[in-house]
């Protein structure tokens, strides 16, 4: 084999490298930006659900074309704000979260009359949900989730506002146009977890 050959032989396989390599990042680009996205839990706000440095696996999916539900936990970047936090849904639109000493009551109301419930919380270990910043009724409106974290004492959540001055200028509900994603999987990356 002649010297020209080989070198035709070695441009077209390095062609062929380069072309599998930039599929193979579409596709990987494609997944992260429009499908699915790794993120590592930062905080103790959802412990012990979720602890610092888990690794997480959001679906970006589910919340463009399926309903969101309550209890599920949820990546989004709150109002005002430009990090991403990781909450679980408890009131959806047009309900009202109300804070109680004996739990948190989800109220709905239909034909004028208020039917309350109290949630059914089976993911929390004992702990107790205290209103925040003197606000303990909450009405959800369209399009809006209301959240919290499931570290309650230690959470910064829909309760306060994320920590803005939401009764003046903002809103302590998460538009659903800020949801990043639905948490799909969870690794834990550190072994005292296990």
């Amino acid at each position: 084999m002649t010297f020209k050959m080989k070198l035709k032989y070695f441009f077209l396989d390095l062609f062929d490298m380069i072309s599998f390599l930039i599929f193979v990042w579409g596709i990987v680009l494609f997944i992260r930006f429009f499908v699915a996205n790794p993120y590592t839990v930062v905080g103790a706000s959802m412990a012990p659900n979720f602890e610092e440095n888990d690794f997480i696996i959001v679906d970006k999916i589910t919340p463009r074309f399926s309903t969101l539900n309550r209890g599920d936990v949820i990546v989004f970047v709150p109002p005002g704000k430009t990090i991403p936090y990781i909450k679980r849904i408890i009131g959806l639109p047009w309900e009202t979260v109300k804070i109680k000493h004996d739990g948190v009551q989800i109220c709905k109301t239909a034909n004028n009359i208020e039917q309350c419930n109290t949630l059914s919380e089976n993911y929390l270990s004992g702990v107790l949900t205290e209103a925040r910043c003197g606000e303990n009724v909450f009405k959800v409106s369209t399009g809006w989730l209301f959240v919290m974290g499931d570290n309650r004492p230690f959470s910064t959540d829909s309760r306060c506002c994320f920590w803005l001055d939401c009764y003046q200028w903002s809103s302590y509900e998460v538009p659903f146009d800020h949801i990043i994603g639905k948490v799909y999987l969870r690794f834990f990356p550190h072994f005292k977890t296990f």
